[in-house]
């Protein structure tokens, strides 16, 4: 039987691929469980530069496992003490993305939609195929995306999310790219090679100074101006001070390639 989350490690990237197209690759408790392990074990990976989520199947993710929160209505407490394990998850899991030292991207050959949705726009980037679609379509089954809307309403504009969650409407990757919540669009048979063009490029990058700048990046985002300078400021001092600096800098000085030591 095949892992509902495939694994395949080559040249500094993982690439990890939701196989799970019965349920249209649903964030099922599995799922989630499988995707906090693996990029757990990512982070722990020294061989690991750039970690790619792509899928495989009619669907990018549908997003929750409908079928599992309906079962669970059942319980004494009509699923409350599930329902709030289940979101605390998948909170944990696109902050872990947020959070994670290596840069994550997501590669997205169908349809994304509520969680799913949330799943691409926690991504540091994400490339589409032109089939690629999103949506927020809680609102049409009597559950407002609110969940989704943290991570869609922190890469697209307040007007634009707003109407992916209040229509529930799909959007197409043409428009997906026009909002700003993927960076672009890509024929369907060059998805692959467009993703592992640009995850290789950023695993030949120092891995410390990756690190470093994707950490900043999403803690000044938030912060008023003047913080937001002296919190950079800070960070390009210590930036300078690794060996890596010292690498890159000389090495563009000397007109030669850096030999990066991720340090």
């Amino acid at each position: 039987m095949n892992e509902i989350l495939q694994r395949q490690q080559y040249q500094g990237i993982l690439r990890l691929t939701l196989n799970d197209p019965l349920t249209r690759n649903s964030l099922s408790d599995a799922m989630l469980a499988a995707l906090a392990i693996a990029l757990d074990e990512a982070r722990q990976n020294d061989q690991v530069r750039v970690v790619v989520i792509a899928a495989e199947g009619p669907a990018f993710c549908s997003g929750h496992n409908l079928k599992e929160i309906t079962a669970h209505r059942q319980d004494e407490d009509q699923g409350k003490a599930y329902f709030s394990r289940l979101m605390a998850h998948c909170s944990a899991l696109m902050q872990a993305i947020v959070h994670h030292p290596k840069p994550v991207i997501a590669e997205v050959q169908a349809v994304a939609s509520a969680a799913g949705c949330q799943l691409v726009a926690s991504c540091d980037l994400a490339l589409a195929s032109e089939q690629a679609r999103f949506a927020t379509p809680g609102v049409n089954i009597g559950l407002f995306c609110s969940t989704p809307m943290v991570a869609l309403s922190r890469n697209v504009s307040r007007k634009h999310a707003m109407e992916m969650l209040l229509t529930g409407d799909m959007i197409s990757a043409a428009q997906a790219e026009r909002i700003g919540l993927i960076n672009r669009v890509v024929a369907t048979q060059l998805l692959r090679s467009s993703v592992d063009d640009i995850a290789a490029r950023i695993a030949g990058k120092s891995k410390a100074v990756t690190k470093i700048g994707k950490e900043a990046f999403y803690r000044q985002i938030d912060m008023p101006l003047a913080d937001a300078y002296d919190y950079a400021a800070h960070v390009m001092v210590e930036n300078l001070l690794i060996e890596d600096s010292k690498q890159g800098i000389g090495a563009f000085i000397d007109k030669r390639p850096p030999k990066w030591e991720d340090r």
